[in-house]
């Protein structure tokens, strides 16, 4: 019994060394002239992030520092990766036609079906030719009463946390940036900052974060089904679903009531002459000459919900948090804003007004640099191909680390420091340096949208608050999930404007 055992042991032990070392051998000619840290036969490079989420990106700067900024990696014994955030290669990787979006983003898969943020190939193509419309500025331009009316909200919501010493601004601000997105997208209030215990808030939130524990779970997605994160998906995806379609069924019934007069303005009439929401446009949108179907539209907007709200909500609470910590730019902002209004704090910003913020364009840009709203895209290979003397395998992950990309000494001065200066007179050079929204063909289709939103919000609340830092001012613990987030919450303090 005792030599059965040891036999057993034995072969567990020298099982997995021998598998690893035929793997490695059997991609000799793979990645051979790239540096990264040796794997563990049994775990490959996976002991070093056996870590708060917070710290993965240090052990990756770490990487950086010794490998430089091209890395291969082993994720388990039979696995390989490369971690990079070199700007010449990830302009090759998000150009090459030899690249897809990696499997992880299917985790999306059951709450946005099929939609641009997943699909590939000829429906992405279709689609985003079909959506781009959706973002021209006659359209942008009906969306500021929502951001301008659901900001109003949020000012009431800070009055109370005036004097306090410090709180989370990023819990205020994700409710305010749900309100906005489920207006802009369905058309309808989701009252979420009056209400933040809504079963459509909780069901985002729970989706959220069981998407980023697949993110980062070792399990075996044959297995999810068993597990109680996939029971928990499913009853939020029940609550999601169901909102998502009786608004569209709310919409078509709204849209066959309409009268033979106004069924004849034309889809740019009725953007420019009333406020439109996305929704809208997809009912009257066509793809190849086809409608779209329910599930089709419920799937955009679903993505649309999904890929606006966070971003946003991470990029404000950021910027307000570098604000309140950089005084000088805070109050060059505030200059800014007394230059085009005056001191009328509860001004109105046009469009046009928005696009005119230079200063604060800066330093909305200099926040995404410092705290890039998605840290990490992930690219697989579709096929082999050869870059620099290394040949890369088909189906080899690709993680680009954008947000290591901006805090390069190689490619900015003082990275750490919070400069909007720095971004005086740059564009078109180095578009692959700054890539926030990423890049590419595949870059976001919504930052028109997301720029718009931010400028309108923050003029709102830097005419109406001073922003100082919180007593005490903790170091933010900063973590890549689906989108940047701070696991010690982003904390500031508020003192009303007179």
């Amino acid at each position: 019994m005792l030599e059965y055992i040891l036999f057993w042991l034995l072969l567990l032990f020298v099982l997995p060394i021998y598998l690893h070392n035929r793997f490695v051998k059997s991609h000799g000619k793979y990645l051979k002239n790239m540096p990264g840290p040796r794997p563990n036969p049994y775990l490959g490079n996976m002991l070093d992030f056996l870590c708060p989420n917070y710290k993965i990106l240090d052990v990756v700067l770490n990487y950086t520092k010794k490998y430089g900024n091209i890395i291969k990696v082993y994720y388990g014994p039979l696995q390989m990766a490369v971690l990079t955030c070199d700007e010449k290669f990830l302009e090759f990787i998000m150009n090459s036609n030899k690249t897809v979006k990696g499997d992880q983003y299917l985790f999306f898969r059951n709450w946005i079906g099929d939609g641009i943020f997943i699909s590939s190939g000829k429906k992405w193509k279709a689609r985003r030719r079909m959506l781009t419309p959706a973002f021209h500025f006659t359209i942008l331009e009906n969306f500021v009463d929502i951001f301008e009316s659901c900001g109003d909200v949020l000012l009431k919501n800070l009055e109370p946390y005036e004097g306090r010493e410090s709180f989370d601004i990023n819990k205020l601000i994700t409710l305010y940036a749900l309100d906005v997105i489920c207006e802009s997208s369905m058309g309808t209030k989701l009252n979420a900052q009056m209400n933040g215990e809504n079963q459509y808030v909780k069901a985002v939130k729970l989706i959220c974060q069981i998407i980023v524990e697949r993110s980062f779970s070792p399990l075996n997605p044959v297995l999810y089904p068993f597990t109680y994160n996939f029971y928990k998906e499913r009853r939020a995806l029940k609550v999601l679903h169901s909102y998502s379609e009786a608004v569209i069924d709310q919409r078509i019934r709204e849209m066959n009531d309409r009268t033979e007069n106004q069924s004849e303005q034309s889809e740019d009439d009725i953007g420019i002459k009333k406020k439109i929401s996305f929704l809208d446009l997809l009912l009257r949108a066509t793809c190849d000459g086809k409608p779209l179907s329910k599930a089709d539209i419920r799937d955009e907007v679903d993505t649309f919900m999904f890929a606006g709200h966070d971003t946003v909500a991470s990029t404000i609470s950021f910027t307000l948090h570098a604000l309140a910590n950089n005084p000088s730019v805070q109050q060059k902002t505030l200059e800014e804003q007394i230059e085009m209004f005056g001191d009328i704090k509860s001004a109105k910003p046009t469009y046009a007004d928005l696009q005119n913020m230079n200063y604060l364009d800066m330093v909305i840009k200099e926040s995404m640099r410092m705290y890039a709203p998605v840290p990490l895209i992930v690219r697989k290979t579709t096929e082999e191909f050869e870059w620099e003397g290394n040949v890369f395998p088909k189906d080899l992950t690709i993680g680009i680390y954008q947000f290591l990309l901006h805090r390069s000494k190689k490619y900015y001065e003082d990275p750490m420091k919070f400069i909007p200066e720095r971004f005086l007179n740059v564009d078109g050079k180095h578009p692959y340096r700054f890539i926030p929204f990423s890049s590419g063909p595949r870059n976001c289709i919504g930052q028109k949208f997301a720029m718009v939103q931010l400028k309108c919000i923050l003029s709102k609340i830097v005419r109406n608050f001073e922003l100082l830092p919180a007593n005490p001012n903790p170091e933010l613990k900063i973590a890549p999930e689906i989108i940047l987030v701070s696991k010690n919450g982003i904390t500031i303090s508020i003192r009303k404007r007179h």
